[in-house]
């Protein structure tokens, strides 16, 4: 097991790095998409879903290239440490694709192109979440001591509210149009996935690139009017099968797996860290926090108390001779100057003595 840390776009600077290292971790999962670009909210470090989107989605015709993403990893590696993977799609890159829209074709290629390139870059990987909605219908609640923190507290307006023209995965990719989203089946979405993973997975395989998907939180029925992918533990087996590759795997989240109304925490670590066929598991990194209750009704607290004993969570991963990474993907913001910084620093001291302990 190796301890991870991830960073937004807009803390790619040597002061985080320094921090990732000083609180223990080795690995980098790095966020490329600017979520808040051009948003009256600048940065979030623990992204909710409010109904106007985050902000607005980079350049279309400006991909991942070559020489900036090998500038970017080395000065990563100047700090010792490894970039690790990508987290998600800019939807400026992608948005025809998740809507099977006029534009996919031309989308396709762009995507391509930047696994491609991710690979000349010697990066390992690409997280994603193939969903329309994206994070949508939670707020922010309160923690052990009135820590800031995620929950979601039942069926809103957040939740429920159709999607505007203009609008997928929570960013404007367009300006916001006429109506909404038409509505579309859960196996129109399968189908869109599907169709994806036929096309790319071929080229992340000649890349050396893997493809993780991650899971949907909140992990409902539907959101915003649109069907979720991966709501459930078991939907995982048939992303899988849909593209069987090791490049077609899994970004394990703990936390929104057991947000599941038949999620178990332990149960998924222990089916998707073991090794596969060719030796390697399909599950390459996990987010790991904690949370208490299950959809529509959770709340995210700090990674000592919860409904997840990751003590036992890093025996499973043990036992199995789990070799990935694992990051706590966000944390409560704890009250002092530095609440983000706080936060994440009890999260990954708690993770690293659990991992030592294992």
């Amino acid at each position: 097991m190796k301890l991870g840390f991830g960073l937004y776009r807009h803390m790619l600077d040597e002061a985080h790095y320094d921090f990732a290292r000083q609180c223990g971790a080795t690995h980098l999962v790095v966020h490329l998409v600017d979520y808040f670009n051009q948003s009256e909210q600048k940065t979030s470090d623990q992204p909710i879903g409010g109904l106007n989107g985050w902000g607005v989605a980079g350049d279309p015709d400006k991909i991942w290239e070559v020489a900036d993403l090998q500038r970017l990893k080395a000065q990563i590696e100047a700090k010792g440490l490894v970039w690790y993977a990508i987290e998600n799609f800019d939807p400026a890159h992608w948005h025809d694709i998740l809507l099977d829209g006029p534009k996919r074709a031309k989308q396709i290629e762009q995507v391509k192109q930047m696994i491609r390139n991710v690979g000349e870059a010697g990066i390992a990987m690409i997280g994603y979440n193939f969903s329309l909605a994206g994070v949508a219908g939670r707020v922010t609640g309160r923690a052990r001591g009135g820590a800031e923190c995620v929950i979601m507290d039942g069926i809103e307006e957040g939740s429920t509210a159709p999607i505007r023209q203009g609008m997928v995965w929570n960013m404007w990719h367009d300006q916001p149009g006429e109506g909404f989203l038409p509505e579309i089946s859960s196996e129109e979405l399968w189908r869109r996935l599907e169709r994806f993973l036929e096309e790319v997975v071929p080229v992340a395989e000649q890349a050396g690139v893997r493809l993780a998907a991650h899971p949907d939180d909140p992990p409902l029925e539907r959101v915003r009017g649109q069907p979720r992918l991966v709501n459930q533990p078991y939907l995982y087996d048939r992303l899988l099968a849909a593209k069987p590759s090791y490049h077609n795997s899994i970004e394990m989240c703990l936390g929104t797996i057991q947000e599941m109304t038949e999620g178990d925490a332990y149960e998924a670590a222990k089916k998707y860290s073991r090794f596969g066929d060719k030796g390697l598991n399909m599950a390459p990194y996990i987010h790991l926090r904690n949370v208490v209750g299950k959809v529509p009704h959770y709340r995210e607290t700090f990674i000592d108390e919860g409904d997840i004993d990751v003590l036992r969570v890093m025996r499973v991963l043990k036992e199995n001779n789990y070799d990935g990474v694992i990051i706590p993907d966000h944390a409560p913001q704890m009250a002092c100057e530095a609440p983000w910084y706080a936060g994440m620093a009890f999260a990954m001291g708690y993770l690293r003595a659990a991992m030592q302990a294992a």
